[in-house]
């Protein structure tokens, strides 16, 4: 027995000894078996590549698509929401006692408290997206700090306004002063704090788009070249068998050939659709929704200037340059040499959105200038942008006659324009405010289209490269292994 267990030994040994020095190499056995262990390492490479890869692709569509994404989204609305809870306020103090005006007394103040409510879900999306950001979470706490301080000061307008019992139009000092201090602390700090933490939200997902779009790329060379190893390891390993065994195709072989060609080519084309729906998603999705929710916000704030600039006489001028510098942001005609003052950009505005047409030349900037240059000569979004324009046109129309009244001392007359029921000023903003939404829509379909293709796209990839990578596995051990039988 010391003897057969001695010659066990013997033997391990020096079949050690020979895997060392390497001489197993140069056996036939040997070679299949360095051909095998090659390809199947290969093999794990590019199945972990390829898992990485997928990986780095679903989390880029569940930030862009159903996390971060979306909840910037929703942080736009707190800016929309505080500056028309304003507007409304404005509109309410213009009444005075004539609460027929506009939509009416009662219906003006439900609108500002859907703002407000609207205000407050927007703020808590805010809040969770700043979970992990010290700067933005004292931001949004600064917002919801500073909107209980703005409450407070538009009762006490309102309650002063209900007492004086004026005209419309026509306020007391005192509502004056009370309604000063609440549109300066929602103009001068929470506005301007709320458009920050959309800036800031959204420059966070474009920062995590571009890091994970780049990964999904560079994850895509690598399975592409890793793939190409497998290939290209299999391709000579059955050369060598063809050779050596003159056999012309060893069967389990091609199939596996074929099926890891299949794979890295799939694969391939799989993060190339992936990084190209992100793309879509981010750009003519994402991008733009948020755009366009700064220009209606913006909008609905420039109109309640229109507001102020009649309930506040005192501070005319101001709120005409503040109206003039939202409707810049909004649309900036080339103005050329004149200088840019309202009754330029009036003309600016007749004269080159009048002559725009879609793919034609752009002559504008703002947000609808950036808009105006992403799209082509024709679709839906050349459809609802031309609608937009035209309704911004007949907007800033309206606004040009209500100042000229307003100049006149026509008084009345020019808030008659803005808030009377035979003038067609609210139901004009009314309808620019929908052919906006309607472009934005037209951006949510797009957003909505390529999440769902990137989604769809992505299903069943988890459990697929792993279960495509061992049965790419056996066949090449099924391949090898008669080969190898015959050296026992």
């Amino acid at each position: 027995m010391t003897g057969i267990s001695g010659n066990v030994a013997e033997r391990r040994e020096g079949r050690l000894a020979t895997f060392v020095r390497g001489r197993w190499i140069h056996t036939i056995p040997g070679r299949i078996r360095a051909y095998t262990a090659a390809i199947l390492a290969a093999l794990a490479v590019l199945l972990t590549v390829l898992t990485v890869a997928v990986g780095n692709a679903r989390d880029s569509v569940q930030t862009i698509g159903h996390d971060a994404g979306p909840q910037v989204v929703a942080t736009g609305t707190l800016y929309f929401a505080l500056s028309d809870m304003d507007a409304q306020v404005s509109n309410i103090l213009l009444m005075g006692r004539d609460h027929d005006l506009g939509i009416g007394y009662d219906a003006t103040l439900r609108v500002y408290e859907r703002r407000r409510a609207e205000a407050g879900a927007a703020a808590v999306q805010a809040a969770q997206l700043a979970s992990r950001d010290a700067d933005l979470r004292t931001t949004v706490q600064q917002v919801l700090q500073g909107l209980g301080r703005y409450e407070e000061l538009v009762g006490r307008a309102l309650l002063l306004d209900q007492q004086a019992d004026h005209p419309a139009g026509r306020l007391p000092g005192q509502v004056v002063d009370a309604y000063r201090q609440a549109t300066d602390l929602m103009r001068l700090e929470l506005l301007p704090k709320a458009y920050n933490i959309t800036l800031d939200s959204g420059a966070n997902v474009r920062q995590a788009y571009e890091t994970k779009r780049s990964a999904v790329l560079s994850g895509r060379a690598w399975v592409a070249v890793t793939g190409a190893l497998v290939l290209l390891l299999m391709i000579a390993a059955q050369v060598y068998l063809a050779r050596t065994f003159r056999r012309v195709l060893n069967p389990a072989m091609v199939l596996a050939t074929v099926a890891a060609a299949v794979l890295a080519a799939v694969g391939t084309g799989l993060l190339t659709a992936q990084a190209g729906h992100i793309r879509t998603a981010k750009q003519d999705g994402f991008d733009s929704i948020l755009a366009l929710s700064r220009a209606r916000a913006i909008s609905h704030s420039a109109f309640a200037d229109e507001s102020r600039y009649l309930l506040d006489p005192g501070r005319a001028d101001t709120y005409e340059q503040t109206y003039l510098d939202k409707s810049l942001s909004v649309l900036y005609p080339d103005l050329g040499t004149r200088p840019v003052v309202l009754e330029n950009y009036y003309t600016g505005l007749d004269e080159q959105v009048g002559a725009y047409t879609p793919g034609g030349p752009v002559r504008f900037l703002g947000f609808f200038g950036d808009e105006a240059r992403g799209i082509g000569r024709g679709g839906p979004e050349a459809d609802a942008l031309v609608r937009t324009l035209r309704s911004y046109r007949t907007v800033l129309d309206n606004d040009r006659r209500m100042r000229a009244l307003a100049a006149g001392n026509d008084r009345p007359g020019a808030v008659d324009l803005r808030m009377g029921k035979s003038s067609s000023a609210l139901r004009d903003f009314d309808a620019y405010d929908a052919a906006l939404r309607g472009l934005t829509g037209v951006h949510q379909d797009v957003f909505d289209q390529a999440i769902d293709d990137a989604d769809g796209g992505l299903r069943g990839w988890s459990a697929l490269p792993p279960i495509a990578a061992a049965a790419i596995a056996l066949l090449v051990l099924a391949g090898v292994r008669p080969r190898l039988a015959e050296f026992r």
